[in-house]
Parts: structure tokens; sequence; C-alpha cells
């Protein structure tokens, strides 16, 4: 039952993504580190979200803007180079509240023009921005969106685009955590029965092709304007079950 209901989840978060370029693993990291501990939920997710996103941008490849990426990746070995040096390891609690706190903080971030990933500076600070979050919250759909708002692009240069540097975010924070889970967490970080992760990341390409299905048939009015609040209500759920778990902690009060 919970490996249908897995797969379930992992075929909607990635339909999710697949339309609008981010969401889906917000929900997904916020279920995972739910049920099971950091590290592990970290690594699953890095799984599916890299295959997923992968896909995604396989899919949509003829419509990634590449002068961007070179730019992106020097930020996110930026972004590396610091928590491999600090060993950073979030709680469970502070994942939902920074997954949480993305898709409404970026509801309410002014749209400002100098946040254009296009410019090289901005996609480097973008790479140091998204990684950091990836690895801290496990997903970063909104932080990247943010630099998305004011560009010139399509939605599907858009949604190809954050495809492929998500996909590269989430196989650098499951190098991460495979290699400092080890050291860190206090259970060993089994990769779990392999049939079940295939059928997961199975899964996570049906979701991800059913839904840049979906995106040809939505108008760009549409997709910018009315998801993101959407995602907003998801946030606020996930900020207040990370702050009632901090609350509920031994030794909190």
């Amino acid at each position: 039952m919970l490996t249908t209901l897995l797969i379930a989840l992992v075929f909607s978060t990635s339909l999710l993504s697949g339309i609008i370029g981010m969401a889906g693993g917000i929900i997904l990291i916020a279920v995972l580190v739910s049920v099971m501990p950091v590290a592990n939920a970290m690594i699953l997710h890095g799984f599916v979200q890299g295959f997923a996103n992968g896909s995604r941008a396989f899919f949509l490849r003829a419509n990634i803007v590449w002068h961007i990426l070179p730019w992106y990746l020097l930020g996110t070995a930026g972004a590396l180079v610091v928590f491999v040096f600090l060993t950073v390891f979030p709680d469970r609690n502070v994942v939902l509240i920074i997954a949480g706190s993305l898709p409404v903080l970026a509801n309410f971030v002014p749209k400002l023009k100098i946040l254009d990933i296009q410019r090289p500076a901005v996609a480097c600070i973008c790479g140091v921005l998204v990684t950091a979050t990836q690895l801290l919250a496990g997903a970063s759909g909104p932080a990247l969106d943010l630099f998305y708002q004011k560009t010139t692009l399509n939605r599907f240069q858009i949604v190809a685009s954050k495809a492929i540097t998500q996909a590269i975010g989430h196989v650098a924070k499951t190098a991460y955590f495979i290699y400092f889970g080890y050291l860190v967490s206090s259970e060993p970080i089994p990769f779990g029965d392999l049939a079940i992760v295939a059928l997961c990341l199975l899964s996570a390409v049906l979701g991800t092709r059913t839904g840049t299905y979906i995106l040809g048939r939505i108008e760009e009015r549409a997709f910018r304007s009315y998801v993101s609040w959407a995602i907003s209500a998801v946030g606020l759920v996930l900020v207040a079950r990370g702050i009632y778990g901090l609350a509920t902690m031994p030794g909190s009060s």
C-alpha cells in the first residue's frame, strides 16, 4: 500500500512540475521527510527529481537557453564548496519551513528587472542561491522562479531551462547526502528495494511527459499568473507543519 502511494505521489508531483516547472519537488520532499530520515529522503528525492527534471529537459531540449548554463554551474560549484566545508545537515522541520516559505516569499519579493537569469552575473548568483536552497530544503523551484519573472523567455524556454539546471542540482544534492549522510545520520542510508526505485523513476518520467503535454495547452497568461498563488497555499501548510514540529520537539518548551 505504501509503495503504491509513493509511486502515485511521484507521478502526480512530476506531473505538476511538468506543467509549471516547479512545486512538485516541494510537495514530494515534504512527504518524504515526514516518513523517513532526512538523508534518506534527500537521496530518494534527488534520484526521482533528478530523473524527472532530466527527462523534462530532454523532452523540451529544443527550448533550453544554453548560454545560461556555464554561469549557473559556476554558482553551483561555489555553493557546494561552502556546504562541503561546513558539513551542513538540515533538521526535518527546518526542511519543511524553508521549502514551504519559498513559494510564499516568491509572491511578495518584488519582481526586479535586474533578476533576469539571462545576465551572466545574475545566473551565477542564481546558481549559488538555488543550490544552497536545494541542500537545505531539498527543493528550490520558487527560488529559481524569481530569476525568470522578468525574462523575455516564453513558457517552454522557462520550463526547459529550469529543468536542466534543476537536474544538475539534484544530482549534486544526491551525491552530497550520500557522502555526508553516512557521516552525520544516526541511521544507515540504504538504497532500498531497487524495483521500487525503478518504478518511482518510471512514474517520474510518465508524470513529466504528461505534464509537458498539458503545458502546450495552457495559455501564457494563466501560466504566469494564477498558479503561483495556489502553490503559496501549499507552502503555508508546510511552514505550519514545520513550526508545529519544532514547537513539539522534546525540550522545546
